[in-house]
């Protein structure tokens, strides 16, 4: 640095200092407040000022300009600019002339109503008088609340009355003077549980059903069974977890690989009903396929400082697994809690490859935090591990059983998804007490003491009175002085209103987005798509080239005989580079990333007799690499093709009866082409290529026809309606989403082209099935749609609607009405 610049930045500081700390001028004491002509009480006149205005940078253990009031200690000894008072001596102290506005490039507080006159005078006298401070008064940090594990006693059971949920909120009912009403009728119950576990309409043959049961305990039957359909289950939650984990099938990140999905891995997860303690720790340290989490978004273009990846692995696990907003300390020192910078930067050091530099407000400062879990009493994090290490440990300390937050941030989401309101509010600022400490304690104890298991303690809430109760409106829940009266009622989700419409209609999605294992949570005898003895191999030219192999293009054939027409054929593929896939001399398909299997129908192509199967595939690179070719084609015959009976297994796969060659010719891909001069392909040895190894994701792709024509919102892209209803973009952490209506909502279903074609389909199909009988269409409508018979003047009005003989347009105005209605789109 140039010496003269040194020098007038030494001067610059020296006299900035001397200005700091000089004595005011008599004519600057003349104009300050005059002090208070009284004994102060520090309790009761001193400290509510400095709560409002000082607290929120100083105090809660932040300390800007290295000036903190947690104590009177801490206060007295000043910070950057020194000593913040004199004892005996208010006009001479530096923090009086910062309140009092006498340098107007420097006021306190910087944010908020300045002090007025009367506060000055009140703070003048209390350092006249030596500034004394309250026995046990502290600004300091406060204890973690909801932290550390507490198991309460809960009531006895009385007479109707055994589910721990409602024994705990007995004395709660009696304190708030609460007499609890009978609980609802069996209609509501199944719709609502229904719509909670499963996210979709209970069948008019369910209702029925359940309600010809007569056993007592048919309510707690049911919940189980449909806990225990794994798919639907996961299906419906999956929605839950995409909005919590910030996981989608498009979006920002997508195109240019800087986001990965983890859809796979997360609907198996569900499926398989992954105990919690390890579905976090699999998201906090990744395992194949649950990478995409800590990854995070790599943003294009300029980005803030406070989303680079590292922060927002900070951030989002924070967030979603403690109850933690870390947002506002990762730019600075939070205003809206008690998070400072250095925690949020120590929390993301650990996803780091080195200690991260810090920035304020996109500032660097020249300092590096310490690595750090933001619970130390929970365990170290210590920051001289590798990185792998380091993630490791993480796990460990959330996941540990002494990690009270963990369990109960997890029941209170729970607990606000299925009753409209949290035991702790806002679901994410869990350093708020609970309206209920022990119900929240208890649920959380209870939830690690049984494995974690997410499903066990759904069904303890489904099965509690309060949960049965009736539905009251969302204004009385969300009123200042809550106070638990029942289940709030609560607006469909996007996906639940889409899934409810296919309920109605029979108009679903043809397929899904994103790759699922549909065959997951199943038992494990049905659990492969994969013929027995028949599995997909590597195959190439060379034995060693999945260590590396020359960059060329090499052409493979094989001649395939089916014994039948096939019922239905479909294939997975994928080549290291890239291939395309021809069946009997038709382009089949493409696919360019061997980590991304491809899916292909190949029943348009097959023919009985022999069908030709020929690939061109490419090892690109400008140096040998690693190169491979995997497929597998699911081809049946059912000689009753509509109950799938008398199954003819006529599979394929890569092995060694494979032929290849790198010498191109006309008709290659074609049946009639001669291939005697090529070589047989060489079946590569994958057993130490943990990360090639593909079988079960081939079973998993070849598992999506059995839900095609009938795939749900959860599974796919949102479209123009699923946005107008709320779903969101899945860029930042979704915990909870927006409740109140909206404009945009209102257009989209008063107007929206999605929903109008969709209406339109439904129409359609309905009209040509129920075209003479306008009745039993009404009435088969109703029951699907609100689980009951029309009333006579809603039979009356809408048999007018649609006509006799029934017409497409007619049922259309119907299928509107009823959509429209509350009783469709509320789940009460």
């Amino acid at each position: 640095m140039n010496f003269k610049l040194t020098k007038c930045i030494l001067v610059f500081l020296w006299y900035g200092c001397s200005a700091a700390l000089a004595k005011l001028s008599p004519e600057q004491a003349a104009t300050l407040p005059p002090p208070a002509d009284h004994k102060i009480n520090f309790s009761q006149e001193v400290k509510p000022i400095l709560e409002a205005s000082c607290v929120k940078c100083h105090g809660r253990g932040k300390a800007k300009g290295d000036f903190q009031i947690d104590n009177r200690e801490t206060f007295l000894k000043g910070g950057e600019s020194g000593a913040a008072v004199v004892l005996g001596k208010s006009a001479e102290s530096r923090l009086v002339e910062l309140v009092a506005g006498l340098d107007p490039d420097s006021i306190m507080p910087k944010k908020g109503s300045k002090l007025t006159p009367a506060q000055i005078g009140l703070l003048r006298a209390w350092i006249d008088q030596g500034a004394a401070w309250g026995e046990g008064v502290s600004f300091g940090k406060p204890p973690s609340v909801n932290l550390l594990p507490s198991r309460p006693q809960i009531p006895p059971a009385r007479k109707g009355i055994s589910n721990p949920i409602d024994r705990i909120l007995l004395p709660y009912f009696e304190a708030h003077q609460f007499n609890a009403p009978p609980v609802v009728e069996e209609r509501v119950f199944v719709r609502r549980v229904f719509l909670d576990v499963i996210g979709l309409l209970p069948t008019p043959e369910e209702v029925k059903r359940f309600q010809a049961d007569r056993r007592s305990d048919k309510r707690e039957r049911l919940v189980q069974r449909l806990l225990a359909d794994n798919q639907a289950y996961a299906q419906h939650w999956l929605t839950f977890w995409n909005d919590a984990l910030r996981n989608d099938y498009v979006g920002t990140g997508f195109i240019d690989g800087g986001r990965k999905q983890i859809t796979a891995w997360l609907y198996s997860a569900l499926a398989r009903n992954l105990p919690y303690d390890k579905f976090v720790a699999q998201l906090v340290n990744p395992v194949p396929g649950s990478e995409g989490f800590s990854k995070g978004i790599i943003w294009r273009g300029v980005v803030n400082a406070s989303q680079t990846p590292q922060l927002q692995a900070a951030q989002n696990i924070s967030q979603i697994f403690m109850g933690v907003n870390l947002k506002c300390a990762s730019c600075h020192d939070s205003f809206i809690n008690d998070w400072a910078l250095a925690d949020a930067y120590g929390l993301a050091n650990i996803y780091a490859d080195e200690p991260l530099q810090m920035y304020l407000c996109d500032k660097p400062i020249g300092k590096k935090a310490a690595t750090k879990f933001l619970y130390p009493e929970l365990g170290d994090i210590d920051g001289s591990l590798d990185k792998t290490n380091r993630l490791r440990r993480l796990a460990e300390v959330i996941c540990s059983r002494q990690d009270g937050r963990l369990t109960r941030t997890i029941v209170n989401r729970l607990w606000a998804r299925l009753m409209g309101y949290g035991l702790v509010e806002p679901l994410d600022d869990m350093e708020q007490p609970a309206w209920n400490p022990d119900l929240l304690s208890w649920l959380a104890e209870d939830f690690a003491d049984h494995g974690y298991d997410l499903k066990r303690t759904m069904a303890l809430i489904f099965n509690s009175r309060a949960y049965q109760l009736p539905a009251v409106s969302q204004d009385e829940q969300r009123k200042k002085d809550f106070v638990f009266n029942g289940p709030a009622i609560r607006r469909m989700t996007s996906e639940q209103f889409r899934d409810a419409l296919g309920s109605l209609t029979s108009v679903w999605y043809e397929k899904p987005d994103g790759e699922f294992d549909f065959l997951a949570g199943r038992d494990q005898k049905n659990s492969s798509m994969l013929a027995r003895n028949l599995k997909p191999k590597w195959i190439w030219k060379n034995p060693k080239a999945l260590d590396s192999a020359p960059t060329e293009t090499v052409y493979w054939r094989k001649t395939v005989l089916l014994r039948e027409k096939a019922s239905e054929a479909h294939v997975v593929c994928t080549a290291d580079d890239n291939f395309t896939l021809y069946v009997n001399g038709n382009k089949a398909g493409s696919g360019n990333d061997w980590e991304k299997p491809k899916f292909f129908d190949l029943n348009p192509y097959l023919l009985k007799g022999e069908n030709v199967i020929a690939i061109e595939s490419a090892n690109g690179g400008d140096k040998p690499n690693p190169a491979g070719l995997m497929l597998y084609a699911r081809v049946r015959h059912f000689r009753s093709p509509a109950q799938k009976s008398g199954e003819m297994i006529m599979d394929f796969t890569s092995d060694g009866t494979w032929l290849w060659t790198v010498e191109k010719k006309d008709g290659w891909e074609k049946p009639g082409f001669a291939d005697e001069a090529w070589t047989k392909a060489v079946v590569l040895d994958d057993s130490k290529l943990e990360n090639r190894q593909l079988e079960s994701r081939f079973s998993a792709i070849l598992s999506m026809p059995t839900q095609y024509g009938r795939i749900r919102a959860a599974l796919v892209k949102a479209d123009p309606l699923a946005i107008a209803l709320g779903r969101p973009n899945r860029e930042q952490v979704i915990t909870l989403r927006a409740s109140a209506a909206t404009t945009l909502q209102g257009l989209e279903l008063t107007n929206g082209g999605s929903l109008a074609g969709l209406l339109s389909r439904g129409a359609e199909k309905l009209a040509a099935t129920d075209a003479t009988n306008s009745r039993a269409l009404v009435e088969k409508l109703y029951e699907r749609a609100f689980g009951r018979q029309p009333s006579i003047e809603e039979a009356s009005v809408a048999k007018g609607l649609v006509g006799a003989p029934v017409k497409k347009e007619g049922v259309e105005d119907l299928l509107w009405g009823m959509a429209m209605l509350p009783e469709f789109q509320l789940i009460y």
